[in-house]
């Protein structure tokens, strides 16, 4: 039966504010021993960047630190204390680009997370493996709060604790795991090109505006114009705000209004979405959004994006029969060797990958022509050798 762990084994820190604090702390972590469990706190829905607003730390002979990088904001000194220490994460991804912000970058890291899906766990949540691995509840209510919140409240510190508390001790049991499956060399390939990518900034999707909410439902360029228009606006707006986008506008609402194209305020202002106080009073902002959609030229409106790669796969069929058959020969090799070493696919190899290969195989179907193809595309090495040989196989097989 698991146990409620509803306080830090030490009591809960008070946040690192000032300089001297911030030097007796870095002091002490690294007078510690051992791994460093690191984790942050972000305002994801409240603000418009995902920058740190909370960063908490443990190790073995150090206990728990919070810190506040509002106030101190370069974390450098703290980065070169620990630069040699393997850093323990969850979900590494999430939080390497705000900890990058601070001048936080691991050169050596164990992500919990990943760890748990390499070894086949199903469920891969800190909370879920805590109770499974340790026997003790974490629990999780606090983890949509805006934690750009100041003061932050005791609870919610406590909470933030207890997300380091536990990743030292759930590190050496998975670790532990991936032994004794064999696998602990994929995942330190994987851990390898986490820490890698660590301080590039992620990629900017082309367009972002076509990922609105909805946006399915807009018809034809002009509405297309419309609904960038608005995207662009309610971002400004946001940005200068640090507000969420969705919070001065919803996606609802933008789409609404593309469809409509409401020419005068009172048309505008009785769509989904454009009835609360502060939408009202961007009102112009919104109407003059739709009034450069309007006059714009024809050859200025949006056109059907170009994407650099294959089609979406529900086209394939229609436009080349024979790669969509290689797709689907290439996905049940993915599929029986991802069961048969208890991974998900989509850690055995990005399903981009695949679809990449089946669109266009390299000229000559062999294992080493496989293999280079997947390594460009930044398949491991441990992935290359589980699948170059059986998808080769796949893409030569003739229906």
């Amino acid at each position: 039966m698991s146990v409620p762990l509803t306080a830090p084994r030490e009591g809960t820190p008070e946040p690192v504010e000032s300089p001297a604090a911030l030097e007796q702390s870095i002091m002490q972590i690294a007078n510690g021993a051992g791994p460093v469990a690191i984790d942050a706190e972000r305002a994801s829905g409240y603000r418009y960047t995902q920058r740190a607003y909370l960063v908490q730390l443990r190790r073995a002979g150090a206990g728990t630190v919070l810190i506040d990088p509002i106030p101190l904001g370069d974390l450098r000194p703290l980065d070169e204390a620990i630069d040699h220490t393997e850093w323990v994460l969850h979900a590494a991804s999430q939080d390497l680009p705000c900890l990058a912000e601070l001048g936080l970058r691991p050169r050596r890291l164990f992500d919990t997370e990943l760890a748990a899906r390499l070894a086949g766990f199903e469920r891969v949540g800190l909370a879920t493996l805590a109770e499974q691995l340790l026997g003790y509840q974490l629990e999780k209510h606090h983890s949509a709060a805006d934690w750009s919140t100041r003061p932050l409240p005791q609870t919610w510190l406590a909470y933030a604790a207890l997300d380091v508390e536990l990743l030292l001790e759930l590190r050496d049991l998975l670790a532990a795991e991936l032994v004794r499956q064999d696998k602990h060399g994929w995942a330190a390939q994987e851990f390898a090109a986490l820490a890698a990518s660590a301080g590039f900034p992620p990629k900017t999707r082309p367009d972002p505006w076509r990922r609105t909410s909805g946006i399915h439902r807009v018809r034809g360029p002009r509405a297309l114009a419309r609904v960038r228009a608005l995207w662009y606006a309610r971002d400004k707006v946001a940005a200068r705000r640090d507000t969420a986008p969705g919070r001065v506008l919803p996606d609802a609402a933008i789409v609404a209004a593309a469809e409509m194209d409401p020419a005068d305020e009172r048309s505008l202002l009785v769509l989904p979405g454009f009835g609360g106080r502060s939408v009202r009073r961007l009102a112009r902002t919104w109407l003059a959004a739709l009034a450069e959609a309007r006059d714009l030229p024809d050859d200025a409106l949006p056109t059907t994006p170009t994407y650099d790669g294959p089609p979406p796969p529900h086209r394939w069929a229609e436009r080349d029969p024979a790669a969509a058959a290689r797709l689907t020969r290439c996905r049940a090799v993915v599929t029986e060797l991802a069961t048969t070493h208890r991974l998900p696919p989509e850690n055995l190899v990005t399903p981009e990958h695949v679809r990449r290969l089946a669109w266009q195989p390299p000229a000559e179907l062999t294992t080493a022509a496989v293999g280079e193809a997947l390594a460009g595309y930044g398949a491991r090495p441990w992935q290359v050798e589980l699948l170059a040989a059986e998808l080769a196989a796949a893409l030569a097989t003739t229906d």
